[in-house]
């Protein structure tokens, strides 16, 4: 009898054993196309961001052809041997905004490579539950939203989850970042909101730096401002540093 269960104990450890190498060698096999698939949805929310993304296209193949990546620091200037997929905005939100790795994403012209035609960069905060996180597009004034994209973990549905979705993106849409002083002001999204779709357009209207909020998520929505504000606000020197080139031409 206990000979018997010398040989159940004997099997379990075996079984265990080759279950565990299994499942390891599983894990490592499809930890390449797990990757692939990372960047796969990376790169379509970059372009998304910017209307370049819609059912059918080829991410991959507008990607390559039209975006080109670097990496900045605080102060504007770019890393020379430092890519973008070797930076994890998630890790470097925990670090000191001025210690921080930046990467910026330029738009080219789809007939002339030569021409930016946006800048994507991206955002990472904290909204009610977990963090939140997404892109914003800008014009190549580096001033006027082109559009954004914003995802979370865990913010509660039909409430601030809503940030994800296209009725809550669109309200940025050709919203402003700098005051006509020059000052980095961000836009805001408000507390309640004015009943939704082309409502909730009209009743900020002409209001460059704010937009209508969301019923029920004024702590989500708050997320999103600092989010996007504290973001805004560390790419700043490279805004200002372009813009100047910009104004040149």
């Amino acid at each position: 009898m206990r000979q018997s269960n010398v040989y159940v104990v004997v099997y379990a450890a075996i079984l265990t054993v080759v279950c565990g190498v299994l499942l390891a060698a599983t894990a490592i096999g499809l930890k390449p196309k797990q990757q692939e698939n990372i960047e796969l949805e990376r790169k379509k929310n970059i372009l998304t961001a910017v209307g370049l993304a819609s059912e059918g296209t080829d991410i991959a193949g507008v990607y390559n052809s039209q975006v080109n990546a670097y990496v900045v620091d605080a102060k504007g200037n770019k890393v020379e041997g430092m890519v973008v997929t070797d930076v994890d905005v998630a890790m470097e939100y925990k670090k000191p905004a001025a210690e921080r790795l930046l990467p910026v994403y330029e738009i080219k012209s789809a007939t002339n490579p030569e021409e930016i035609v946006n800048y994507v960069l991206p955002l990472y905060g904290y909204g009610l539950w977990d963090n939140i996180w997404g892109y914003v597009a800008l014009e190549k004034d580096l001033n006027t939203i082109k559009g954004v994209t914003f995802d979370h973990r865990g913010e509660t549905a039909g409430l601030g989850a809503r940030i994800a979705t296209e009725e809550i993106q669109e309200r940025y849409v050709g919203k402003k970042i700098y005051s006509t002083e020059g000052e980095l002001v961000s836009v805001t999204i408000m507390k309640g909101e004015n009943g939704g779709g082309e409502r909730s357009l009209e009743a900020y209207k002409g209001k460059d730096h704010q937009i209508d909020g969301m019923s029920g998520a004024t702590i989500t929505g708050k997320g999103v401002n600092e989010m996007l504000s504290d973001y805004l606000k560390m790419y700043d020197s490279f805004f200002k540093s372009n813009q100047s080139s910009i104004s040149s031409l």
